[in-house]
């Protein structure tokens, strides 16, 4: 062989190794859903009555100083970031003793005015001070108004191309989404409030209540709002139809005046994600980075401990030609990229890195009642392994069937047994993970003996592949409760055959309920899951559904009257096969 075939060679290994184009030009940083925050442990006493636990929800973040601000729900503080992918705490209590309640700030609203960030929290009183900040990098936050006069849940605020102010809100499955300017000067509403939209599930198949959609005991409700403008228009955001559904999501109306009238675009909703590891997208905010690239940040939901069990997810958005809002949600709980320059959201920023240890062999220390060590890797959050404690030893050993490419692996701690309420202070994970080719000769991958972070979810991507079978995890401290994990995810290439293209592919969609669709296919030996692609034009396939071992899939999301379009791919620890050609439903 000579010299410059052995070049090749080993060039065509590192790509195929590597992923996706974007790696090859891209020295960005990557990061896995659901984002690794030191999340607060609830704080409501009759919230905890199935077991204590983690959450937060309804995200907003703002750009403010060439810095990322992250605020969500009873944190007691908030986040802020220089990159989107690191993440520093700032404790901070927004709410005085007359509010006399549990938690902390429950959907809070933030925006910018020139040098000063602003903040709020929801309530249905004009009680709540609105805050402001001008070094929010530091607990120096001062009262604009002491108390707000508009009683705002899940508020929003959107200020105007020609500097007027105008905040959005509404929580309901009785009441609409409300619209009202805001005076600039004394920071108070300025008239009445106008009704601006509400829900249409009768019409609009993804706004249906319950997991499946079919739960007419309650009324869904709209939540959530959030504006953009872009081009002239107005983009106002929603969320439906309940915060502890795979299927909560993000819809948008339309329209030429900051308070409409407004119509329904065409698209919808526009952040979907109701299947994979990481579920849900409602209830977010849709911002640029600082290289004018659009994100949506939304709600991942759990829903175990109960249904406000949650945590926050980030994917890449924007507009398209026609100026369509989308959000790109395909393979959303795989590694993506983090790009340092401008980058064409259309395409994603998925690295390519694929799942290596869906349901393979898994091996424990110990295992606690039914939590089955096998819970580590179905890829499914709302199941988890759990060992009997959380001594220094514990371990779990997971095994990829083969040698694979390992790049990164996401270790998601889940509740079991916790005793801690509230915003934790000093709290911090300690463990070692560990690599093999044979389950003799183990290579340490990622210590964390010293760490002092609380990382409940904590991504770690390799400074370099590495070849391995057997991935180790072993316990050296948890923070409380016992060591438990929802997903033990390693990612990477492995080094066989792709899945053939999906065959026989078929969407039956009846009159009888034509927000529905069933969709059945073929199975594929070789595959470990299914994408499918949907949308309302051929070229316009933005909303995409991630089917771990099954060949079907009941779509429940459609618009009663539209025509919709459909395609899938299979996948496995290879990679992913050609996409099938589109079918059109009428």
């Amino acid at each position: 062989m000579s010299f410059v075939i052995f070049q090749l060679l080993l060039i065509i290994t590192t790509l195929l190794s590597t992923g996706f184009p974007a790696n090859l030009y891209s020295q960005s940083k990557t990061y896995c859903n659901p984002l690794n925050l030191d999340y607060a442990y609830n704080a409501i006493p009759h919230f905890t009555e199935w077991g204590k636990h983690r959450t937060t929800a309804d995200p907003v973040i703002v750009l403010f100083q060439e810095k990322y601000f992250l605020f969500s729900t009873n944190q007691y503080g908030y986040w802020w970031s220089d990159d989107l992918a690191n993440w520093n705490f700032i404790a901070r209590r927004f709410l005085k003793p007359r509010h006399k309640v549990y938690d902390e700030l429950c959907a809070p609203a933030a925006f910018a005015i020139g040098d000063t960030l602003f903040l709020i929290g929801s309530t249905h009183t004009k009680d709540f001070p609105l805050w402001m900040s001008t070094k929010p990098t530091t607990d120096a936050w001062t009262e604009a108004v002491d108390s707000f006069q508009v009683g705002a849940w899940d508020p929003a605020f959107f200020l105007d191309d020609d500097g007027r102010l105008y905040i959005y809100w509404g929580s309901s499955n009785t009441y609409p989404v409300y619209g009202q300017e805001i005076d600039r000067k004394t920071l108070q509403p300025i008239g009445e409030k106008q009704i601006l939209i509400q829900l249409h599930d009768e019409v609009h198949g993804w706004e249906r209540f319950g997991e499946h959609a079919d739960n007419t005991f309650l009324a869904p409700f709209i939540e959530g709002a959030w504006m953009n403008k872009h081009e002239g228009i107005y983009y106002l955001q929603y969320a439906a139809p309940g915060t502890e559904f795979s299927g909560y999501g993000d819809g948008v109306y339309t329209s030429t005046k900051p308070l409409g009238p407004f119509t329904y675009q065409e698209h919808n909703p526009f952040a979907y994600k109701p299947g994979g590891f990481a579920r849900g997208t409602g209830h977010g905010a849709t911002f640029q980075d600082k290289n004018g690239d659009w994100w949506h940040v939304g709600t991942t939901v759990i829903s175990v401990k109960n249904n406000f069990e949650r945590r926050i997810s980030l994917w890449p958005a924007g507009f398209d030609a026609d100026g369509i809002l989308y959000c790109n949600t395909a393979y959303g709980d795989y590694p993506h990229t983090l790009p340092q320059n401008h980058a064409d959201y259309s395409k994603n920023q998925f690295t390519g890195w694929m799942l290596l240890n869906y349901n393979k062999p898994v091996q424990v220390s110990s295992t606690l009642g039914g939590y089955a060590p096998n819970f580590a890797v179905d890829e499914n959050m709302k199941t988890y392994w759990s060992a009997v404690t959380c001594d220094s030893g514990e371990w779990l050993q997971s095994d990829l069937g083969s040698i694979a490419t390992v790049r990164a692996i996401q270790i998601n701690y889940a509740d079991q047994g916790a005793e801690l309420m509230g915003k934790q202070s000093g709290i911090f994970h300690k463990y070692v993970v560990s690599s093999s080719v044979d389950g003799k000769i183990w290579t340490t991958l990622s210590d964390k003996q010293e760490n002092q972070k609380d990382v409940p979810h904590d991504y770690v991507e390799l400074p370099e592949p590495v070849q391995a079978r057997y991935l180790k995890i072993t316990n050296l401290h948890g923070p409380t409760g016992t060591f438990a994990l929802s997903g033990f995810r390693v990612f990477g290439h492995g080094n066989g055959s792709l899945p053939d293209t999906v065959k026989h592919f078929t969407v039956l969609r009846g009159e009888s309920e034509r927000r529905n669709a069933w969709l059945k296919w073929q199975a594929s030996d070789l595959a470990t899951g299914y994408t499918i692609y949907t949308g309302i034009a051929s070229d316009k396939l933005y909303n995409s559904i991630m089917v771990y071992s099954s060949n079907e899939y009941y779509f429940t999301a459609m618009d009663r009257d539209r025509t919709y379009y459909f395609t899938i791919e299979a996948f496995n620890e290879n990679g992913i096969s050609q996409k099938t050609a589109i079918i059109e439903s009428h």
